[in-house]
């Protein structure tokens, strides 16, 4: 159970990390527009006001909550207080998305713990990850930033031992290497990342798979209907993610490969 956890956890971070590397060395994505451009949509999410707490389901079964929060980050007051209008953003710095929650997976003996935090700059470039996951006594946790090209991993097996790694985007170009050195030879095989991670032999390839459009909607709830952004995400695998935003950028819901659904609090019937 603990190298099938290992292993995952693992997925999670090569898949997140080739993306920032793919982000830092080719620059941003070209994203197919549909009739709403993607980047107009996604700057309505990162200047939402309110946050989109959202319940999960597998198969219609609940098994978690989360909550996604968007904040706009502006550089301090250059002025006296008082001087300018109350409220008025004099100078945006970037965004900062966050999302914290819990979910019971099959398989897994205690509820999974996550928190997850993004930066953007002003430009929606992404600057910093942090990810935290959480089973039991044992955590492990991402920290990436894009300014010096570096990720620190932090695992914590529960015994009170932190195991701590710090490596350059450069040698992300190697899962295999990476396995080694962060959990010894018996992960490091190529049979068994090959399974975990198909498909992403680098981070050119990974960025590939993914598009992703944004078209005006609407979303049926019970018998009334809504008007909507619907986002969908190609990812590898030929898979994809749907998303429904609402017209101020709220997280309505989200449809996941696994047949995981994320719907907003607001939207479920009491």
């Amino acid at each position: 159970m603990r190298t099938n956890l290992v292993l995952a956890l693992l997925g999670v971070f090569w898949a997140g990390m080739n993306v920032l590397l793919w982000r830092a060395e080719f620059g941003r994505h070209t994203l197919f527009a549909g009739d709403v451009p993607v980047e107009v949509v996604w700057q309505k999410i990162l200047t939402a006001q309110d946050s989109s707490p959202l319940e999960i389901r597998q198969r219609g079964r609940r098994i978690g909550f989360c909550r996604w929060t968007t904040t706009v980050e502006e550089a301090p007051p250059t002025e006296p207080s008082g001087a300018g209008p109350e409220g008025l953003v004099r100078r945006l710095v970037g965004y900062k998305v966050e999302l914290e929650g819990n979910a019971a997976l099959g398989g897994l003996p205690d509820r999974l713990r996550f928190d997850a935090e993004a930066k953007f700059d002003a430009n929606h470039n992404l600057t910093r990850v942090r990810v935290r996951l959480g089973l039991l006594s044992a955590g492990f946790e991402i920290l990436a930033n894009a300014a010096d090209e570096s990720v620190q991993l932090s695992f914590d097996d529960g015994s009170g031992r932190l195991t701590t790694r710090t490596f350059k985007f450069a040698q992300l170009r190697n899962p295999a290497l990476l396995g080694e050195q962060l959990f010894g030879s018996d992960l490091s095989e190529p049979s068994l990342l090959g399974m975990l991670l198909p498909g992403l032999d680098n981070a050119r390839a990974l960025a590939a798979q993914f598009t992703c459009r944004a078209e005006n909607d609407w979303l049926r709830i019970g018998q009334a209907t809504i008007r909507a952004y619907k986002v969908e995400v190609q990812l590898p695998n030929r898979r994809k993610a749907v998303v429904y935003v609402s017209r101020v950028g709220e997280i309505l819901r989200v449809e996941l490969p696994g047949e995981l659904r994320l719907t907003n609090q607001q939207l479920i019937p009491m």
